[in-house]
């Protein structure tokens, strides 16, 4: 009898699988070999997702430092928030093409990236700090006016 609840446990893990796009498990396989082969699955799925959210259509991001938005300064964050509702801005130059002149983002077309102004108290200027956007969702900050980006995450 519990040779047969492991063949319909086999089974049923197995059809799972196979709708969820898994491989079915061979034939002789038990129920924890298809356990395993969910996890290894589910674990490369993972993998592939955090993958790709460092990548841009037009080229690589993943060797850029990546930084968390809660560790920038709150003026980052209040930037981001205006980006995520579209505005407005502070300034005339925010929503505006960044041109990647300095050629440090992956090199993409013309218009793919926009540039907007992180405020720094005490300055009656935009400073040095902005977060530029990329077409494919990325967000990269600046602290030294485009001498290096880091890639915002989360």
């Amino acid at each position: 009898m519990a040779n047969h609840r492991s063949r319909i446990v086999t089974m049923v893990l197995g059809l799972v699988l196979a709708l969820l796009g898994f491989a079915a498990p061979a034939a002789g396989s038990t129920a924890t070999d298809t356990t395993h082969a969910a996890t290894t699955a589910a674990t490369a799925a993972a993998t592939q997702s955090a993958v790709s959210v460092a990548q841009n259509d037009c080229g690589d991001t993943s060797g850029f430092t990546q930084v968390r938005l809660s560790s920038l300064p709150p003026e980052a964050t209040d930037t981001y928030r205006l980006i995520e509702n579209g505005g407005p801005y502070p300034y005339p130059q925010d929503d505006t093409v960044f041109q990647n002149r300095e050629g440090i983002l992956p090199a993409c077309s013309s218009g793919y990236y926009r540039e907007y102004t992180v405020e720094t108290p005490g300055l009656d200027h935009r400073g040095q700090r902005r977060i530029v956007t990329g077409n494919g969702g990325e967000f990269f900050y600046t602290s030294d006016h485009y001498e290096s980006f880091s890639l915002i995450i989360g």
